[in-house]
């Protein structure tokens, strides 16, 4: 796997990804493969967050939301 750490925008359906948008292109999620939770370094004040791992058009990605109102997206690594 390769660390991305880019912000991006993920369309939800029934609160689970559905669609990635990085770098002005659009990748369906046609399948989530793992769904985790992640507590955050707290003593470096990370956020806690869900992440997924998708399988995204010809991309298998690891995506992290961080809790809270309007938790951002970001695209955490990518596999080679």
């Amino acid at each position: 796997m390769k660390a991305h750490q880019a912000e991006v925008r993920v369309d939800l359906r029934a609160g689970r990804p559905a669609r990635l948008i990085w770098r002005g292109q659009s990748y369906p999620v046609q399948a989530v493969l793992d769904e985790w939770r992640y507590g955050g370094r707290w003593w470096l004040g990370e956020q806690s967050r869900t992440c997924y791992l998708v399988q995204a058009g010809a991309l298998t990605a690891e995506l992290h939301q961080e809790d809270g109102e309007g938790g951002r997206w970001w695209l955490a690594r990518l596999v080679d």
